[in-house]
């Protein structure tokens, strides 16, 4: 008679980070909550004194209440897991991502060709030159008003590429994107979007990947090359 094979069960006081989350994920996606109105119910269900977050003691208390199997001490080290930006608390945004974790591979693919689009240079970095025959900033608010330059601009705008990553891996902003930092950013972006076709639009519409993104022949936004600005400047807008 054949032996039978028992499936092992994940053990709850097992203290790897990356197994407890497998575990969290595992037992919400159980209560059926994959999408994104699914996953915000059962946050708000989380968040007890309506914050719009959640601490360390309402994700404890939901962790008891939701039978996920996540002993008492291991509750922290999920926590920091999934509090990305630091902060001590777990925003909407933190717990989807926790929840749907890394785009598929359709998604990266997409991001990664957006990058390679900007990268004029092909040096795996993007950098301002990169983004300066793209995105236009003399219409951003602060150059108009004189507070900053263009070039000023331009950093920041790169800078928020980077954020993610380097709040989750200890860096340091410095202007320049790796493609690991711009896919980093776009993992945030794309857990809050349910339909690959959705996500497509979206990153053809912000660097017209295939070259008819409607808002780059209509000029509706701040992305221009200078030789082929109209009479009147595109507002500024964040992609």
């Amino acid at each position: 008679m054949a032996s039978q094979v028992e499936t092992k069960q994940p053990d709850p006081y097992n203290t790897d980070a990356k197994h407890l989350v497998k575990i969290f994920q595992d037992k919400i996606k159980a209560r059926g909550a994959r999408g994104i109105v699914g996953l915000q119910r059962i946050f708000k269900i989380m968040d007890d004194d309506h914050s719009r977050s959640l601490s360390e003691q309402e994700f404890a208390k939901a962790c008891r209440d939701f039978k996920t199997g996540i002993s008492d001490e291991n509750v922290p080290i999920l926590f920091n897991m999934f509090d990305t930006n630091r902060d001590g608390t777990l925003s909407i945004d933190e717990f989807i991502y926790a929840i749907r974790g890394d785009m598929n591979d359709a998604r990266v693919k997409m991001v990664e060709k957006a990058f390679q689009c900007v990268d004029k240079d092909g040096s795996g970095i993007l950098d301002i030159e990169d983004i300066k025959g793209t995105y236009n900033a003399s219409k951003h608010p602060d150059v108009l008003a004189g507070k900053k330059t263009e070039d000023n601009v331009l950093v920041e705008f790169l800078q928020t590429f980077e954020a993610h990553h380097n709040l989750k891996e200890g860096g340091e902003n410095d202007g320049r994107v790796t493609v690991e930092e711009f896919i980093e950013y776009y993992k945030n972006i794309s857990c809050s979007i349910d339909d690959d076709s959705y996500f497509s639009l979206m990153m053809n519409n912000s660097w017209n990947i295939k070259g008819d993104a409607t808002p780059y022949k209509k000029f509706e936004k701040g992305w221009a090359n200078e030789d082929a600005k109209p009479k009147e400047q595109p507002t500024f807008r964040h992609p």
